[in-house]
């Protein structure tokens, strides 16, 4: 069974006076604005960095609860926060890293079992598979 979602993006104008607008098929994003000011300088908007992190750190934490969950825990929080690095490279930029930290409390379990566990959600949620850069998992802060 193939699951299938949509994104969509807009650009007008070309170069740095260009600007675009991207969308989710959801509706969820809907005519967000991004360019070269949002993405290298401070104007309101989003950027295809912002968004992968997003979604990394969305794949990461729900692939780990439902790993945390078939070993039999059914209670917990889990935050992650990831920060996608682009760096430039020769005449262009690449995407070199996707630093996920993790925030997670899940009563009655033993940090090396959930650390186990997370390592295991890092390597295998599907985004984390689709990204061809170096992935970190820091886990900030852990009670069981």
């Amino acid at each position: 069974m193939a699951i299938i979602k949509t994104g969509s993006a807009k650009y007008e104008g070309l170069g740095k006076d260009g600007v675009g607008h991207v969308s989710t098929g959801s509706g969820a994003l809907s005519d967000q604005p991004y360019g070269f000011q949002t993405r290298f300088e401070d104007k309101q908007g989003t950027n295809p960095e912002e968004l992968i992190a997003a979604a990394h750190a969305s794949c990461f934490t729900m692939a780990l609860s439902f790993a945390l969950n078939r070993a039999g825990h059914s209670e917990g929080t889990l935050e992650t926060e990831a920060k996608v690095t682009l760096d430039k490279e020769g005449d262009g930029f690449t995407i070199t890293r996707s630093a996920l930290t993790l925030t997670a409390r899940v009563p009655g379990m033993e940090r090396a079992r959930f650390e186990a566990i997370a390592a295991d959600a890092k390597a295998n949620c599907p985004v984390s598979k689709l990204l061809n850069a170096e992935i970190s998992l820091d886990i900030a802060d852990f009670q069981g």
